[in-house]
């Protein structure tokens, strides 16, 4: 180990010196740490240590949390913040550098640590190419080009991502093969060898969060890997064939089959333990004690505000418009008019709850609407929504309408065909409200996994 010197232009390097024996009298705060002694000679030339190098001369990688300089002449203790995967030293180029637990702007950064500070990046950048491996300390980007299996015509995909209309998203590079029949696709792994994609080390899960997706692994071997576990399970594995199918992931899970065709199965699927008999219960919250509370409007609106893409709800200025082109679209306004929605609004008119801001909507229909006739010519089925919301006296949101829009079936530059369904609570108009609701909720989700989470 040495450290660097925060007053020398990458000139003096501290003498090396060596982990001695584990303070056995500190008490480990979780299983499997370690605390170690580290004594260097002082030299008044160091000045402040700025940084310190680290050689791993183990065959084993270690994770080393914080490193801690007492008694440093003129400045007391000084304190370096690791958190990071160590690997065996003949893994590098040059040895692992730590910066002390101090942030600078660029152009604010001591002269003397710049040097260090550059040459870091050069790791992290990579140079483009290769296969990253686990020990590689690689933040680098690609287009999405593994999606799809050239070799197999139900599985051709394009790529995504580097094209001047649609220049994003990225993933992280792996440097994995390209496959054999087109050098543009970079080759997949199996569904088994998935959990082998690079990822930075340091970005891994720990212990604790990957133990929640082992959780997971039976059911995803059983759904995707072994189709004929259909014939055994459900004819409609894809599917909900009720809301009741729903409510059993929340009420003691799916009862898997017995026999020697399930024993079969379980022997190939790696497990790092007992095989539940119950293959997952999710966890229910407890608005969950009552059936149907998850449909009720205020539910929607608090999951929609407390959900996975609360940013895109955004003030409405009355009535919703169309950023879509109109001559590749034709006329994508809204339909939804303020006699649509003035016995919602509380006693108020449209026009004072716009004044007041209190009217919101979470638009999705621009982002939707180019894809929507693809989508549904799968067995998945969608619409472009907005859903207009109200703010009410108590600070919670009000579902007041939804706006439902498909293609025109002759021809997209005829515009939107629109239904509008507002709140309702019997008959006919209730289980379409419900259901409209239940198309904006999906949709919410998609548009965060697809565009906001990218």
């Amino acid at each position: 180990m040495h450290f660097v010197a925060e007053k020398r232009l990458r000139g003096k390097l501290g003498k090396q010196a060596i982990l001695e024996d584990w303070i056995s009298t500190i008490t480990p705060l979780t299983a499997g740490e370690s605390t170690y002694e580290v004594t260097f000679d002082w030299d008044e030339e160091i000045g402040l240590p700025g940084a310190f190098l680290i050689q791993n001369l183990h065959p084993s990688k270690f994770y080393l949390m914080t490193l801690t300089l007492e008694n440093v002449p003129d400045h007391g203790q000084v304190h370096f913040v690791c958190n990071s995967w160590v690997y065996p030293s003949k893994h590098y180029t040059k040895d692992r550098i730590f910066f002390a637990n101090k942030a600078y702007l660029p152009g604010e950064t001591p002269a003397l640590l710049r040097p260090y500070r550059e040459d870091e990046l050069v790791i992290m950048r990579g140079n483009g190419t290769g296969m990253l491996e686990e020990w590689d300390r690689v933040y680098d980007y690609a287009l999405y080009n593994d999606l799809a299996d050239p070799d197999d015509e139900e599985k051709v995909r394009p790529i995504i991502g580097g094209s001047s209309e649609y220049p994003y998203p990225r993933r992280g590079r792996t440097g994995r093969p390209s496959t054999e029949s087109d050098p543009n696709i970079e080759s997949r792994l199996s569904l088994i060898e998935s959990k082998n994609i690079y990822v930075p080390r340091d970005e891994q899960f720990g212990h604790l969060k990957r133990s929640d997706f082992l959780a997971y692994e039976l059911e995803v071997v059983l759904k995707f890997l072994l189709p004929e576990f259909k014939a055994l399970y459900d004819a409609t594995l894809d599917e909900f064939d009720s809301f009741e199918d729903v409510m059993k992931l929340y009420t003691g899970g799916f009862k898997l089959p017995e026999g020697d065709s399930l024993d079969n199965i379980l022997n190939i699927i790696p497990s790092p333990g007992p095989v539940p008999k119950i293959l997952k219960t999710f966890w229910a919250r407890d608005i969950m004690d009552n059936p149907s509370a998850w449909s009720t409007d205020s539910e929607f609106a608090r999951e929609m505000l407390a959900g996975v893409n609360p940013v895109s709800i955004q003030l409405l200025k009355f009535p919703p418009t169309s950023k879509l082109d109109p001559l590749v679209y034709g006329n994508q306004h809204s339909s939804i008019r303020s006699h649509h929605i003035e016995e919602h609004l509380d006693g108020s008119n449209v026009e004072e709850v716009v004044k007041a801001n209190r009217l919101f909507i979470l638009d999705y229909h621009d982002s939707l609407m180019p894809y929507v006739k693809r989508i549904n010519a799968t067995s998945s089925k969608t619409y472009a929504t907005r859903t207009l919301l109200l703010l009410q006296e108590d600070g919670t949101l009000k579902p007041i309408a939804i706006e439902l829009s498909l293609p025109h079936p002759n021809d997209d530059k005829l515009g939107a065909i629109s239904k509008l369904c507002t709140p309702a609570k019997l008959g006919v108009e209730a289980e379409i409200w419900k259901l409209a609701k239940t198309y904006v909720a999906v949709n919410d989700s998609g548009v965060h996994q697809l565009i906001s989470h990218c």
